[in-house]
Order: C-alpha cells, then structure tokens, then sequence
C-alpha cells in the first residue's frame, strides 16, 4: 500500500512541490495524494499572493491609490471621449485647408517643405518619429510619480493644469476637427481629387519608419485621427517644461520671488531649464516633420495649456477653499482629508512632505 507524502510547502519550496508532484503522478502514485497535494499547494500559492499584495499595498496611502485612480479616470475619458468623434472626415479635410490657407496668408506654412526634408534621411526621422513618441506620455507620467513624492506641493497644482487643458482640447476637438496633414493625400482622394499638389505629398513618418499606425485594430476605438487642432503634444510638452522648471526654482516659493542678491543658482536648476525649454521646442519640429500637426495647431495647443494653467490657480486660489468648506459636512474626517487634500490649498501645500 502506497502512503501520500506530507508535502511541506513553503514559498521557498514551492517550484520543488510542484515537480514532485508531477512525478508521483508519473510514477504511478493514487490520484487521491496526487489531487491532495495539488490542493495544498494552490492553498499555499493563495496565501503567498495575499501577503505579496499586503506588502504592496502598505507602500502605498489611500491617497496614493485615489490619486492613482484620478488620472487614470481622466486619461481613460480622454482617450475615450477624443475617440468617439471621428465620423466627420470631410469636415476634418475642410478645416485643414482653413488652416493651410490661413497660414500661407500669414507667410509660415512651411510644414510640406519640413516633411519632404526629413522623409528621406531616415536618422532625422527616427529621431523625430522617436520624439514625437516617447518625449510626450511616458514622459509625462514618469515625471508626475516624481513630483507626486518628492515636490508634493507642487504636484496639485500641475496636475490639474494637465487634467484641465485636457478637457477644453476635447471640447474643441469636438467643436472643430482637423485633420492632420499625414491624413490630406487619403482624404483628397476622396472629397477632392482636384486639391493642389502639396495636399498629396505628405507622407506619415511613424507609420512609414517607425511602424506606428493610429488605425491599428487595437488602438482605433481610442484614437480620434482628426485631433490636430490643439496640438496637446505641444501643449503637454509646455506644461511639462515649465513644471520641471518650476520643480527645481531654487528661490523662494515660487517663480515670482526675488533671488537674494549675489547667490548664484545652482548648476542643476541650469539643467532644469534647458530641459524645460528643450521639450516643447523640440516638439514643434516633431509634430510638424512628422506630418502630425500644423504650426497653428502648435499655437492653439500652446493657448490651451495657459488656459490650464489658469484654470488649476482658480482651483487652487478659490476652488479647493471652497469644497473643504463644503466638506466640513462629511462626518467622517478622513474623507474630507482624502477628497481634498491639504497640499490642495495654498497656505497649507508648505507642509507637504515625501512620506
């Protein structure tokens, strides 16, 4: 008579209990041990994973997962809200002429040249295709966790004014789509065969160096390709350059304070802002080379991330006092702390500190 083994099942030992069993059940033990000592296993797989996500989650505040959850809301919304308006390519295609038109009245509509330019040397190309890619989202994201823990005063603030330049973009991106110049030659064809011949020569560099394509399967019900006007690639880019600069000031508070006289900045604030300057100039040439966006669409997106600004000191000034007030109602202490958070308000956003 066969007896089942006891299997001491640790988390150290876990991948040895598994073979084992694999090799009682190839050498004929009962399936009664067998179906035992699978069980215990899973049961001791359960318990490690509850702990490894216990461990986890005390790293971590509720305010760190609610705020986690914010911009990850808001950044869902976008993408879908700025998805579910593309059924209007003609319109799209008619705007883009406005624009070209206006731009060539104005003497600067130089986005055909730049294109032609670069579509032949495939280092520039890369580089901007690259650019426009990577120095735009997982920049942003990497540096909101960083301020997010070590310039948590500064932090409320310009996230909301990313999260707010957001929502009037969309707006507009609803009210007025255009298409990017990398769309004209496949919209020409459709609704006006007689368009001049520039409208035909842009070609679209991510797609064609890169392989990157907007109406891919898995990106189309979130991607709405007649988004041109703001360009929040160069509106987000701005906003991320004057908040790393902003993130390093070494006078005072604030970019309106003074610097005593004779103390020279450091060299990393040097640093700071010419990376800050450095983004949003590189992203015009990006999204104009790349035949993502026109010089207008650069503007307007410009405009759109002051109106966020002003938008998060509004909040900041008159907006966050408010709601504490309002939220002195809640009975419980602890969500009126989480919903508005001290480093929220200006007189108390000081006191911030990295946990």
């Amino acid at each position: 008579m066969i007896r089942c083994s006891t299997l001491s099942i640790q988390p150290a030992i876990l991948q040895s209990s598994f073979y084992s069993l694999v090799t009682q059940r190839r050498t004929g033990v009962n399936d009664e041990c067998t179906k035992s000592g699978i069980m215990s296993l899973m049961a001791q797989l359960e318990v490690d994973a509850g702990a490894l996500w216990q461990r986890f989650a005390a790293r971590f505040s509720k305010r760190d997962l609610l705020e986690g959850a914010i911009v990850a809301v808001a950044f869902l919304l976008y993408f879908g809200v700025r998805g579910a308006v593309i059924d209007r390519p003609e319109a799209a295609y008619r705007h883009a002429l406005d624009i070209i038109k206006a731009q060539r009245s104005l003497g600067f509509f130089w986005e055909d040249d730049l294109n032609a330019w670069i579509k032949d040397r495939w280092f520039w190309a890369q580089a901007m295709n690259l650019s426009y890619f990577y120095l735009h989202f997982p920049l942003i994201i990497v540096f909101g966790i960083w301020l997010y823990y070590f310039r948590r005063e500064k932090y409320t603030l310009t996230r909301d004014a990313f999260l707010a330049s957001g929502a009037i973009a969309l707006v507009a991106y609803w009210l007025y789509p255009v298409a990017p110049p990398r769309a004209l030659p496949e919209l020409a064809q459709q609704f006006d065969p007689n368009a001049p011949s520039y409208v035909y020569s842009f070609v679209d560099t991510l797609h064609e160096k890169l392989g990157y394509a907007y109406d891919t399967q898995s990106t189309r019900a979130f991607v709405n390709p007649y988004a041109a006007m703001p360009s929040l690639h160069f509106g987000w880019d701005l906003l991320l350059g004057l908040g790393i600069i902003w993130a390093f000031w070494p006078f005072g508070r604030g970019p309106t304070r003074e610097h005593p006289e004779g103390v020279r900045p450091p060299w990393w604030f040097w640093v700071a802002v010419t990376v800050g300057i450095a983004l949003p100039v590189l992203q015009i040439f990006a999204i104009t080379m790349t035949a993502n966006h026109y010089l207008l669409d650069a503007v307007a997106g410009g405009g759109v991330a002051v109106l966020g600004i002003a938008v998060a000191l509004v909040l900041q000034r008159w907006g966050y006092p408010l709601a504490r007030e309002w939220l002195r109602r809640v009975p419980l202490p602890g969500g009126r702390r989480l919903l508005v958070p001290a480093d929220a308000l200006p007189e108390r956003a000081r006191s911030a500190r990295w946990r």
